[in-house]
């Protein structure tokens, strides 16, 4: 009998990122991004995104994985209006705030910052006929 693949779809999409000060990253994804927890589990925070998209958030001593300084994930967030986004993360002294970019080959305009610990959030608006 060959193995067929379940049934049901994927209810939730969760990204896990890995933290030294689990309530200042909590602070952040609350008070700058404005996500709801979903989730509380106690030393992992689940925030919905929007949609089925959530990210979570993990005391790296109880969590599956441990923090590592080199990140190599970025959470990409998708708005209406980056200018307002940019204006905001400016106003909050966001880290590694980058200059606004227009990229021609993926039709967006975005801009880069830094979580708390780290983490690259990506945030961009798609440019019209895109």
């Amino acid at each position: 009998m060959q193995a067929q693949r379940p049934e049901g779809g994927i209810v939730l999409a969760i990204t896990f990122q890995y933290y030294r000060d689990l309530p200042t990253a909590m602070r952040f994804y609350e008070d700058v991004l404005g996500l709801t927890l979903a989730i509380d589990q106690g030393w992992s925070k689940i925030y919905r995104i929007d949609g089925q998209a959530h990210v979570g958030l993990v005391d790296e001593t109880r969590g599956m994985q441990k923090w590592q300084d080199k990140k190599t994930v970025q959470l990409c967030l998708r708005v209406p209006d980056v200018d307002a986004w940019y204006a905001w993360a400016e106003a909050n002294a966001v880290p590694g705030l980058t200059q606004m970019f227009d990229s021609d080959e993926l039709g967006i305009r975005a801009f880069a910052m830094n979580d708390p610990e780290g983490y690259q959030i990506e945030v961009q608006t798609a440019r019209p006929g895109h």
